[in-house]
Parts: C-alpha cells; sequence; structure tokens
C-alpha cells in the first residue's frame, strides 16, 4: 500500500510560482509512474502532468506546457511539480497519484491510478 502526502499549496498572485511535492511511502518508489491532477469546484478532476518511473518521460496536459515541470527524485521518495506564471484559472485542488508501471507510455487518465493523496490547495488571485 502505497501512501502519498502532497505539500507546497498556498495563495499566490497571478504570475507567480509555487512547487508542489509529494512524498511517497509504503513502496518501491521507482516502479511507480506518477502523476499530478487538479480539480476545482464543481469541476472534474483533471490530469496535469506525468512522469515514469524513471523520470525519463515526462508529458503535460495543454494547460499548462511550458509553464509547469514535473520532477522527480526516486532516492526521497519524492515528486515534484514546479509551476511558474501562474493564473487564476490555476486555481485548484491539486492531487498527486500513483501507478506501478515500468513502461513509457504516459499515464494521463485518473482511472489508470491506483494511489491518491488527499491534495493540496492552490489559489492564484488576479
Amino acid at each position: 500500500q502505497v501512501q502519498l502526502v502532497e505539500s507546497g499549496g498556498g495563495l499566490v498572485q497571478a504570475g507567480g510560482s509555487l512547487r508542489l511535492s509529494c512524498a511517497a511511502s509504503g513502496g518501491t518508489f521507482s516502479r511507480y509512474a506518477m502523476g499530478w491532477f487538479r480539480q476545482a469546484p464543481g469541476k472534474e478532476r483533471e490530469f496535469v502532468a506525468t512522469i515514469t518511473w524513471s523520470g525519463r518521460s515526462t508529458y503535460y496536459d495543454d494547460s499548462v506546457k511550458g509553464r509547469f515541470i514535473i520532477s522527480r527524485d526516486n532516492a526521497k521518495n519524492t515528486v515534484y511539480l514546479q509551476m511558474n506564471s501562474l493564473k487564476p484559472e490555476d486555481t485548484a485542488v491539486y492531487f498527486c497519484a500513483a501507478t506501478e508501471y515500468l513502461g513509457y507510455s504516459p499515464k494521463a487518465l485518473k482511472d489508470e491510478y491506483d494511489y491518491w493523496g488527499q491534495g493540496t490547495q492552490v489559489a492564484v488571485s488576479s
């Protein structure tokens, strides 16, 4: 059983930056593809970014491409989401997710993930 704990959310002005972290425990982190999703009030949970088990491949939703960077440190069992040039429409609860997968195809569907964190709130003011 994998436990995921997100941190780093907060309130930021438009154009600012935040870095989210997701610490994993209870499994072999390097065997997992990791993803970030977000959910705004009244909306479905949507894909943001994913990274393969080795960190070699990443994939982003078009809405964040060029602004957000996903990375991981397998020695620290942690995945990160660096968010730059934030916009008010980025306001949401951000969730990290894990699925055991040693391939290189991007995992962009929430149903592909088995483990989820509790989420961290990001609010961007205009």
